[in-house]
């Protein structure tokens, strides 16, 4: 009953912002011709339809039983467009409040912001609101379209780390970093293997993964089990578990359904070759001298994420090792606790922002929306003589696709 309200009460907001937005639209083609005129209603109002349909009658469409490639994409572009829509609605609503600021100011306040004070040549603040909204509007949902052939394009990021701890025998010792698999969302096979192959071409000395190796079912590594076997370093393989990889966003048939799904998914990260640290450490030894891994289980600051991890049960015994890297799935780990009780972590290993999968990264600023949720959210941050390195995902979920922040492969040099 409460998912079927929900569908009607999104039903409502949408057609209400399609309304809105088409009002716009009506000024901004007053000029076409009626045929032409028409045509673009009817395109517009398809998608409304199209959504509605969807959410009234998706058991008897048996969405689940579309091919994946059409499921996927085809949300997508209804979120995209709903995206869209609302971001041109706020430069339409600026204009209908100064419509109402012009109705209420008088005549005084309206001798100052009246339209022919803002003409520039003969078009009108109303429609120039209204083509800018569109403008922008539209410029999103293009960026987002135009992400989808992003979504495999695997970007490595080099960084050199210093620390006073390190033994001098791992001085020189490079580490790739992934996160974020999500194999159930992933299409194209051949892509992932280049991906892996990237890894491979670094020759590491280890590799380091932060979770979420699939979206919520162990199946969904069947296909790409073998992909990820080939991973192979001489200190080994290590992992963690992520929020995703308890199934914790599934519906299931009972407790143990899922206890046995969460089972399998840990014994394809042994099949796999990659040791899975649960709330554990082991030390990495090269010449007589160890360094400290620790890896825990998900462990978020964030009240809508479950805390499975235990740092105190990771940490036990590995005081002894004068440098230590955490692998800690959840970035908000680090300040909430890890800086705050655990001051001999050198370096925590994060992913699960995903950056967003959409931003802007230049020289000297970047930007995402996940910066307002997350205040690490992708890279390299420093604090005292501790370090988090967040990376941005070697998998997408949700949005097929990746605007501005490309999925990552992490280089770490300890130097």
């Amino acid at each position: 009953m409460s998912r079927l309200f929900g569908s009607w009460i999104f039903i409502i907001i949408l057609i209400l912002l399609d309304w809105y937005v088409f009002q716009s639209l009506k000024l901004v083609t007053q000029q076409l011709p009626g045929k032409w005129k028409w045509l673009v209603y009817g395109f517009y109002w398809s998608f409304t339809l199209a959504a509605v349909v969807i959410f009234l009658a998706g058991p008897l469409l048996q969405i689940e039983h579309w091919a994946k490639n059409v499921r996927i994409y085809f949300f997508s572009i209804l979120i995209g467009l709903f995206i869209a829509k609302f971001i041109s609605a706020a430069f339409f609503l600026m204009d209908d409040l100064r419509r109402v600021l012009q109705w209420a100011g008088g005549k005084l306040f309206y001798r100052y912001i009246q339209d022919e004070n803002f003409k520039a040549g003969t078009i009108d603040r109303s429609v120039f609101l209204s083509w800018m909204g569109f403008a922008i509007g539209g410029g999103v949902f293009g960026s987002l379209l135009w992400g989808f052939g992003n979504k495999y394009r695997y970007k490595t990021e080099r960084v050199k780390l210093s620390f006073d701890t390190l033994p001098a025998s791992f001085k020189g010792t490079k580490i790739v970093h992934i996160s974020d698999i999500h194999s159930g969302s992933f299409t194209d096979k051949k892509a992932v293997e280049k991906g892996v192959q990237k890894i491979l071409d670094e020759k590491p000395d280890l590799i380091l993964f932060t979770g979420d190796l699939v979206n919520d079912h162990a199946d969904e590594m069947h296909d790409y089990k073998e992909v990820f076997a080939r991973l192979k370093a001489p200190f080994g393989v290590f992992s963690s578990l992520g929020n995703h990889d308890y199934g914790d966003y599934r519906q299931w048939s009972s407790e143990k359904e899922k206890a046995d799904n969460l089972a399998r998914l840990k014994q394809i990260h042994a099949d796999m070759g990659w040791r899975l640290l649960m709330n554990e450490h082991l030390p990495l030894e090269k010449n007589g001298e160890q360094i400290g891994l620790l890896g825990i289980e998900n462990w978020s600051a964030k009240g809508n994420f479950t805390k499975y991890g235990k740092m105190a049960e990771a940490h036990a015994g590995s005081e002894k090792y004068p440098f230590k890297i955490l692998l800690s799935h959840d970035p908000s780990h680090w300040e909430a606790e890890v800086r705050e009780k655990y001051t001999d972590v050198d370096l925590m290993l994060s992913g699960h922002t995903h950056g967003m999968q959409f931003g802007v990264e230049i020289p000297g600023f970047r930007w995402s929306p996940v910066q307002y949720v997350y205040k690490q959210w992708a890279g390299l941050y420093e604090k005292g003589n501790q370090k988090l390195y967040v990376n941005r995902g070697f998998g997408f979920i949700g949005y097929p696709g990746r605007v501005g922040i490309l999925p990552e492969i992490t280089v770490i040099e300890l130097v």
